[in-house]
């Protein structure tokens, strides 16, 4: 059976914008009198905006306290710090090994997708000068239900009018992994600590084509 696409995850797979996050959610948090650090930080990985601060809202005891406006606005500001600070990135900012990657597939002409839940996926994509390597970005903000759904895939294979079973799913985050399993497809996970991947690689210059290729032949 042939590979039809590969479909990426954004943060942490094509680029590291965690920090980023980290910045603009412990500022906003900060505001409303919730400190949080990096290790609370991390179990936003691959969650939504609005699910991020819900969990920030109920670590810090007080989730009761805030309408829907008034979490809209925390959201909203918390972007517009996250934004602005995106000017920081470059094609200095792309993961080893994943320009060459998304080049070799290009090469053999396998579809790529995007399946980021980052409303911002598209700005990040052109400051980092990749875009052109992506055949289809799945829009977050047509779907419902964030990761560990496994929507924002589906969404990434009709636009690439492939099915899920002849695809190649890359995730640094267990929500994510789960999602990519839950609609069928292979899933491969970069980093230590997740469960269930079909692949699970420390690093992504450990991503290259003969790898992939690998894979999906083992996995037929």
């Amino acid at each position: 059976m042939k590979l039809e696409a590969v479909i990426f995850d954004l943060d942490g797979v094509i680029t590291d914008t965690a920090h980023l996050h980290f910045q603009a959610w412990r500022q906003v948090a900060c505001e409303i009198g919730i400190e949080i650090d990096e290790t609370f930080n991390n179990t936003l990985k691959g969650i939504s905006r609005g699910e991020s601060l819900r969990r920030i809202l109920h670590f810090g005891g007080c989730e009761a306290a805030f309408t829907q406006p008034q979490r809209d606005a925390l959201a909203s500001r918390k972007n517009g710090i996250y934004v602005d600070s995106l000017s920081q990135l470059t094609a200095q900012s792309i993961l080893p090994g994943i320009h060459e990657l998304l080049l070799e597939l290009r090469e053999r002409q396998i579809p790529t997708g995007l399946a980021s839940v980052s409303l911002n996926a598209p700005t990040i994509l052109n400051m980092l000068g990749i875009a052109e390597l992506f055949t289809f970005c799945a829009d977050a903000g047509r779907i419902t239900h964030s990761k560990p759904d496994p929507e924002i895939f589906l969404a990434a294979c009709d636009g690439l009018g492939v099915s899920a079973q002849r695809c190649i799913g890359i995730e640094d985050a267990q929500a994510g992994i789960d999602a990519i399993n839950a609609c069928g497809m292979h899933s491969i996970g970069i980093g230590a600590g997740l469960q269930h991947a079909g692949l699970r690689l420390t690093s992504t210059d450990q991503l290259t084509w003969p790898c992939l290729s690998a894979f999906w032949q083992h996995a037929q």
